[in-house]
Order: C-alpha cells, then structure tokens, then sequence
C-alpha cells in the first residue's frame, strides 16, 4: 500500500521511438501491470513505418510525434516532459524491458524518501542470448548492489560519479527544470550531463539495483567505433565536464575485468574480438574527442548521429565543423 505521501507523486512515463518493432507491445504492457501504476505513458515517436504509433494507440497511451530530421536525444525528451502530467519523470527507451512488475517502485523510492536524491537509474541486466562481452559489461556497469552518489564521491569515481542511463531512469520534476532540462541538443550522453549538473549543485544520484531492466545490445566493432566517436564529441563539446573525466581508466577496468573472466571461464576464443572491440571504442572516442580537426564530410561518415550533429552544428556556437 502507498503511504499518502507517496500517493501524491505522479509518474509520467516517456519513451522516444523510432520502428520499436512488435516487442514494443510487450513493453508497455509490462508498464500499464506495474504494482505503482504510471499516471501516464507518453511515446514521442520519429515517424516509424512498422506500426509503432498504431501500437501505442492501441494500448491508450499519449501518443506525440516528431519529425525524424528534428529527433534529438535531449531536445525530444525535452519536447514531451513539456506536455507530462507527471511531479516524476520517467524516461525509458524502446528496446528496453521491465525486469518484473516493481520496476516503477523500486526506480522512484529513492527519490520519494529522500529529499536530496533527485534523480535515479535502473539495474540493466542482458538479454537472454547476449555475447559474453555484452554480459560482462552490464554486470561491470550494473553491479548487483544499490549506490547513492554525491559530490564527495567525485575524487574517488571521477566521472563515474555522474554515470547515469536514460534506458530507465527517474527524475524530479521541479529538479529537471531548475537545471535547465536536458541539454539540446545533443549527440549523446544528456543523461550523464544532467546528473553532473544535480550533483555539482549538491544534489544526489541513486543507482537503484532493485529496479531492473533487461536491455543489452549486440553492436558491430563498427557500430561500436561510431558510438564512441559520438561520445567523444559530446565530451568535447562540454568543456566543463572534461576535469572530471577518466575515460581510459574506466575503460581499462572493464577490459581487464573482461579478460580476467574469460581466461577463468577458458572463453579464451572471444579474446580476439574483445582486443578489436576495445581498440575500437579507444580510436573512436580520441578521434570524437579531436573532432574539431577533421573535415566536416568524415565527421559525418564517422558519426552514428548524423542529423544530430547536423543540429549541433548549426546552434552551438564555437562547435562549427571544419571544412
């Protein structure tokens, strides 16, 4: 049962989509049998052509629409937190399941019982049938215990400390608009760039490990190259967060973690392509990091996010691509 302070908050869920595919029934199914029902599910969706919007009228969610040349990843989920009902903000991405029906209580307790933890994240477990790689680094990223971070943490994690994922993750409302909303726009990391700026402020983040979703992705060294690109120039593109980074360490964790687990596992045969993915996601961040020096047209080859960085480009000031 819900106390009556937790009875006063409203959770609107908000999932941006684009072709989510039929699984996507599934998923707001699992939403709409939570034990704390959502007040509302809104789908901002990029004009899909697989039936996604029917789908998501079927189910009686709010359905709003977005023209994919204009889809931002801060800028979009900016656009339907405006029209939200909701104090709490939640925001999911289509590919992602509700590991059982707590989800929603689990992700919002912390921020209900605590006044000062203002945003929080879920556990992402893999998919069944997941490459061992991927495995290994969600249980890396998704440890098993719960975690409440601060800015006293920033001289131990680095920027760990604001590592946050909007693939299922709650906010305050009145937090997400005191920071100024999600940055847009933006190529990547809006989620890590809002809870820096929480915790800078003297907020907290949790890291709820009893919120569990499944969400896991099997990406091409190609396709990991391009994300880690995207990466770097969403880093560069934010001076202000640079101080804190320490990318490479926390990157050779994971790797070391990686090689250690399948040497004991005698996996040794996934040893080759742990070697290529990671030199992948090294060359395509320093390169993403260095983007200013490249001429624009292998920019946009490089990028997974094209149209976005188009939009970068054309509204931040200083971050013109070379020609």
């Amino acid at each position: 049962m819900l106390t009556n302070s937790e009875s006063a908050f409203r959770v609107s869920v908000i999932i941006p989509t684009l072709n989510a595919g039929s699984e996507f029934d599934e998923l707001l199914e699992r939403l709409q049998r939570q034990s704390v029902p959502p007040h509302e599910i809104i789908v901002i969706d990029s004009a899909s052509e697989d039936g996604t919007q029917e789908r998501a009228r079927k189910a009686g969610v709010r359905l709003m629409n977005v023209e994919r040349k204009d889809f931002d990843h801060g800028g979009t989920r900016n656009q339907a937190a405006n029209q939200a009902q909701g104090n709490i903000l939640l925001f999911m991405t289509q590919d992602a399941l509700p590991y059982n029906e707590n989800l929603i209580e689990a992700l919002t307790r912390p921020l209900i019982e605590q006044e000062t933890i203002v945003y929080s994240y879920a556990r992402q477990l893999a998919r069944p049938g997941a490459n061992v790689l991927e495995q290994l680094a969600r249980q890396y990223n998704y440890p098993a215990e719960s975690q409440i971070k601060s800015y006293e943490d920033i001289e131990q994690l680095g920027i760990k400390t604001f590592f946050c994922s909007n693939v299922c993750s709650a906010i305050k409302r009145d937090t997400f608009e005191a920071m100024g909303r999600f940055q847009e726009p933006v190529i990547f990391n809006e989620d890590l760039f809002m809870a820096a700026k929480c915790i800078l402020t003297g907020y907290k983040v949790a890291y709820s490990a009893e919120a569990v979703v499944y969400h896991s992705h099997d990406y091409s060294i190609k396709q990991q190259f391009k994300r880690y690109f995207d990466n770097g120039i969403s880093m560069r593109c934010n001076a202000w967060i640079t101080p804190y980074s320490a990318v490479g360490k926390a990157g050779s964790k994971l790797v070391k973690l990686q090689l250690q687990k399948l040497h004991q596992s005698r996996q040794w045969h996934h040893i080759p392509r742990l070697v290529a993915e990671s030199a992948a996601k090294l060359i395509g961040y320093k390169l993403g990091m260095n983007f200013r020096r490249l001429p624009s047209f292998i920019t946009r080859r490089l990028s997974m996010h094209r149209l976005i960085l188009t939009h970068i480009e054309n509204n931040r000031p200083g971050v013109t691509l070379k020609q």
